[in-house]
Order: structure tokens, then sequence, then C-alpha cells
């Protein structure tokens, strides 16, 4: 018997038990549509985390307080004067600005409206660091950092659901923390998520923060000093430049660790894909063990077929059938189980991966399902594994079978 002989016999044997061989099918439908599912979501996820981390730009260095790794006791706040000194030219060459940052959570309050939102404290040039565009209205400025205004950016999401628009809102008195502001600007709409939504925050001079809203021990202290080094390429000297001045600033001695911690986009990269990449292996994984219990049904199944084929085996080889010829005629039953249900299942989670952007989208979250070559032939592949694998054992028993007891099968 031959290949395509055997793939014809075979078509004609499922298609003698079409409701059987669609359930059987199903469970390989089920697992490769889920693997190819989760693959798209989580390669689409890491291309959205990617994006709007590079966006940023490759040449900013973040600076934050403490160090783990080297278990720093009691380590100093970062402050504006440190801020100050990394702008100092003569100290950093290689660094073009510092920027601080604070942020918290914060109530705003406008009339009988009141909502929960973050606020971000800073200077004028995070404007530009963080690609903050406004619909209307202006940043705060210099002047205001000096002067402590309290006056507030606000997000377009954040504004409608204090004053029912998005626009026209410059001027406008809200309340955040039961601290009056002046409203003199809205930010364009970027979109995201629960977890990180520019279009819920507002934006108030550092300076402002400090006195009205975080209120912390030091009363200059910031949580993150972001550093944007001169280009690409000078990253790592506006790294040993930032490490110096600090370490000065902060009178540490040639034997003590750094008490602060400085990370690139570089490392975070790194970080955002390994934390992908785990929940990719962990999805697929659990999605894999549905195409097991595929694999396990469609054993069965061919079980059940060469019990009810018996007399027909019996007959074939009673006629000259090899038990090669036999195994054959099985495995190519198994195997085209398989492979049905991995195209159906190809199908089924590119379609699924569709659903769930068009989901995120209306969500205002940036995620677009990718289905990669190399997922479908993973998919496919491993579906056919499956199908020969689940397939040998009732391939093997029907080969082996007797010929004069298997015509005496009733």
């Amino acid at each position: 018997m031959n290949f395509f002989q055997a793939v014809k016999e075979a078509f004609s044997s499922l298609a003698a038990n079409k409701m059987r061989s669609f359930l059987t099918v199903l469970g390989i439908v089920i697992g490769v549509g889920a693997v190819i599912a989760v693959l798209s979501i989580s390669r689409g996820a890491e291309a959205s985390i990617i994006g709007q981390i590079e966006s940023i730009g490759t040449n900013v260095i973040y600076v934050m307080r403490g160090n783990r790794a080297e278990d720093v006791k009691n380590p100093r706040h970062l402050t504006l004067a440190d801020v100050e000194e990394l702008n100092n030219r003569l100290r950093a060459p290689h660094v073009r600005w510092a920027s601080p940052m604070m942020s918290e959570f914060a109530t705003f309050s406008l009339g009988s409206e009141s909502h929960d939102a973050g606020v971000v404290g800073s200077v004028p040039v995070y404007q530009h660091t963080m690609d903050v565009r406004l619909s209307e209205g202006e940043f705060f400025t210099e002047d205001d950092v000096d002067s402590r205004r309290a006056v507030v950016v606000l997000g377009p999401d954040l504004a409608k659901r204090l004053t029912g628009r998005s626009s026209e809102v410059v001027g406008m008195s809200v309340r955040i923390n039961n601290y009056p502001f002046r409203v003199i600007g809205v930010s364009e709409a970027k979109g995201g998520n629960q977890f990180n939504n520019p279009d819920m925050q507002a934006y108030i001079p550092i300076t402002t923060m400090q006195m009205r809203i975080s209120r912390q021990s030091v009363s200059d202290s910031v949580s993150i000093i972001m550093v944007q080094a001169q280009d690409a390429e000078s990253v790592d000297e506006a790294i040993s430049e930032t490490r110096a001045v600090l370490r000065a600033r902060h009178r540490l001695t040639a034997k003590q660790a750094d008490d602060f911690t400085i990370t690139n986009q570089e490392d975070i990269l790194s970080i955002a894909n390994s934390v992908t990449n785990i929940l990719t292996i962990f999805m697929a994984g659990i999605a894999g063990i549905s195409l097991l219990v595929g694999g396990i049904g469609i054993m069965n199944i061919m079980l059940v077929s060469v019990t009810e084929r018996t007399r027909e085996i019996g007959l074939r080889k009673a006629l000259g059938a090899r038990k090669s010829d036999i195994k054959l005629q099985f495995l190519t039953e198994s195997a085209l189980l398989s492979v049905l249900g991995g195209i159906l299942g190809i199908v089924v989670g590119w379609v699924l991966g569709l659903v769930v952007s068009r989901i995120a989208s209306s969500y205002g979250t940036p995620l677009v399902a990718v289905v990669g070559i190399d997922a479908i032939l993973l998919a496919t592949l491993f579906s056919l594994a499956v199908g020969l694998f689940f397939g040998i054992y009732p391939a093997i028993r029907a080969a082996n079978l007797e010929p004069v007891e298997a015509l005496r099968y009733e």
C-alpha cells in the first residue's frame, strides 16, 4: 500500500463516521487554537510594551533611590539639588539634561464629581521627555516651578470625568486633595490600560507637588531622576558621570556601595522581554495541555476503530496485507485527524487574536495580535506529532491481530 492510497482510505474511513471524527478533531482544534491565540496575543502585547518604552528614547537613564542588589541600609534621598548638579555640564558633559519626577495618587474633585487619579510632578522638560502633547492650553513653565504655582495640566479622560468634556476647560479650577488648582492645559489622548493610562493623569510643577501633595520628610526629595544622554552612543559615559556625581553628592567612600540604582532603556527592555516570554511560555503550556487531551481522544477513537474493524483487518491480512500496511493505514488516519484539527485550530486562533485585539482597542489599549509563521509551523508540527504519537499504539495493536482470530471476531 502506497501513501496516497492510505490517505484515500483514511478519508473514506473518517467520512463514514462524520460525527465521531468531528468530535475527535474538536479537541485538537481547541488545543491548537488556544496555542495560536496565546502566542499571537503575547507577541502583540510584547510589541506594544516595547514600542511604548522605545518611544521615550534609547538614551534615557533612570535613577531611583536605594540599592536592593547591595542591600544598602538607610539610603539618602534623591533631591532637586542632585538634579541641579547633574545638569552642570562641567560635572557631566555627556548628560544633555536631568529631570526630576514624582508620582502619587490623589483625589480630584470639581463640584459633585470626585475621582482618584495619578498626578505627576516634574519640570517643563518632562513634556518633551515623555512626549506630552497638548490639545489646548500650555504646559507649566520654569517660573511656575520656582513660584510653586498651583497649576495643572489634565489628561483628556480625567478632564471629561470632572467637567463632562475634554476641551474648553482651561481656566477652570479643580481641587486636588482639597487644594485648588487652576487648569492651564489638556493633553492629547494617547490611550492606555487600567494599569497605565496617561489620559487619566495630571501634571503639576514638582515644587507644588512636594509642598501640597506628597508631604515627604525631606522637603526637596524626588522619586526618580530621568537623565538623557547626549545621544545613544554616549549612554555609558552618561551613566558613569551620573554615578560619580551622585556618589560625590551623597558623600560615599570608595568602600561604600551606591545608595541609588541606575537603569537604562536596555535594562527595561530586557526585563519586559523576560516577563512577556515567561508569561507566553506559561500560557502556551496551559494551552498545550488541551492538545494532549485531544491526542488522548484520538488514541481512544482509533482503539475503538480497531475493535470495530477487526474483521476488516483480518480480511486484509488474509488477502496479503502486511503489518506495515495496517500500521500505515491507522497512522495515516490519526495523522489526518490531527492535521485537519491543526488547520482549523490555526484559523480559530487567528480569529480569537483578532477578537481580543478589537476588544483591547475598544478600551483604548494599543494591542495588535501578531500571528507569526513560526507559530503556525509550531502548532501544525506539534499537532501532527500528537496524532502520530497517540496513533502508534492503536496501529501496532491493529497490525498484531492474527488473521484467523480477526476473521472469527463478531
